[in-house]
């Protein structure tokens, strides 16, 4: 369970190899830079007269995530190319791929207070409104919104597992709109100890839904990330309530940053906050739900689960949305190497991949059936028809082991 083999390099490639995809990681600022980018497309509609189609680029978010990802990675496939060795520290410690990550935050803030603008605005004739916006648009603006707090959460994700303080502090403005600070601890702390394991409320189970892993998931992870830094506060002498409580001082920005929103845009405001902000961190849960189903590492004669490996994280190397979440989907790497910047990540060899990207697989899990099809007999193939090796949910064990347990014996 290794990388993929990649010969040696001479003296003089080394000094000549170039990330191919070195400026290609600019595509990670699309996500919070595109509501402004179809403005010109809304004031044209407007003025051709075209205006309920006016309305469609304002559901930018949700085209981008279901529509362009998926159809930019059937296009374009997978990346199929790791760093050699040699390059790792000399492309590591090249700070312009940090301040790829670090100039995302400026760019969410500015849709985020746009957005808020737009749906409480009563006169956007200056985008050719008769009035303000109307609840298709406004919808689909709070959609948008919420799809670029997702991928700002994994934004967050690849800042917040460094060991830079300003990186880490980075991360939690990122998740204050989503709400979702507590992210900073539980995913680091938590899920990091315990992944693809039953004990994880954020690896999904063999045949759990995607619906009954979403508040399984959202309240276990808040539930774990309080006790985390609880038992953290209490072993340094201090009281759980201490300013310095990481999942207190994450949530005190969400109230500060929502609470100056409601200030000048008013209480009309709410139903975009809440939207945006479940929308976003329902981003997160889905691929959560899709990056260990059914994986489990095993229990040792000590009683401790064996380390994590390559095996225990669905991949993709699929180029275009790897672009997009910055090599979030070379998974097993993360999990091997949490705090590797995202460019140095490899596509690693024992790794279970998927079909396709992850923007693809995130329809499939609204669609339990579906989901079920595509990657049920994947988690069979994987563990070569063991299912006591799979992580199933306890609702479906013996139904589960009855059905598969008797396919498994028949091949």
């Amino acid at each position: 369970m290794t990388t993929r083999e990649i010969p040696e390099m001479s003296q003089a490639d080394i000094e000549q190899w170039r990330d191919r995809k070195r400026y290609l990681w600019l595509m990670g600022l699309i996500a919070p830079t595109a509501l402004f980018v179809v403005m010109p497309l809304v004031w044209a509609f407007n003025q051709w007269g075209w205006h309920g189609a006016a309305q469609v680029p304002l559901w930018i978010g949700p085209i981008l995530l279901y529509i362009l990802l998926p159809a930019l990675d059937l296009k374009f496939g997978p990346d199929g190319q790791n760093p050699p060795d040699e390059v790792m520290e000399r492309l590591e410690n090249d700070k312009y791929y940090r301040y790829c990550t670090y100039i995302y935050i400026p760019f969410q803030y500015a849709s985020v207070i746009f957005g808020a603008y737009l749906f409480t605005a009563s006169d956007l004739s200056w985008l050719g409104f008769d009035g303000g916006l109307a609840w298709p648009a406004k919808i689909g603006l709070a959609l948008s919104v919420g799809m670029l707090g997702g991928v700002g959460i994994n934004t967050a994700h690849e800042m917040g597992h460094k060991k830079d303080s300003l990186e880490r502090w980075l991360a939690k403005i990122t998740l204050a709109q989503t709400l979702y600070g507590h992210f900073y601890i539980e995913h680091n702390r938590g899920h990091h100890v315990r992944v693809a394991t039953p004990e994880d409320p954020a690896s999904a189970r063999f045949g759990e839904t995607f619906w009954e892993f979403l508040p399984r998931s959202v309240f276990g992870s808040l539930k774990s990330s309080w006790e985390l830094e609880a038992n953290r506060l209490e072993r340094a002498g201090k009281s759980k309530w201490h300013w310095s409580n990481d999942v207190l001082n994450a949530w005190a920005m969400s109230v500060v940053l929502y609470g100056a929103l409601i200030a000048v845009f008013g209480w009309a405001l709410i139903p975009y906050i809440v939207i945006s902000a479940v929308f976003g961190f329902t981003l997160l849960e889905t691929v959560n739900y899709l990056e260990h189903y059914g994986l489990m590492r095993q229990k040792l004669d000590s009683g401790r689960y064996e380390r994590c490996a390559p095996s225990h994280s669905w991949n993709s190397d699929h180029i275009v949305t790897n672009l997009f979440l910055y090599h979030l989907q070379r998974h097993s790497d993360h999990h091997a190497n949490p705090t590797r910047r995202y460019q140095t990540l490899r596509s690693m060899e024992g790794a279970p991949n998927l079909p396709s990207g992850y923007a693809s697989m995130i329809s499939l899990t609204y669609f339990p059936p579906l989901w079920r099809k595509v990657m049920d007999h994947r988690v069979l193939a994987h563990y070569g028809g063991d299912m006591s090796r799979v992580n199933i949910h306890p609702r479906v064990r013996d139904r589960v082991l009855a059905k598969y347990g008797a396919e498994a014996g028949q091949a």
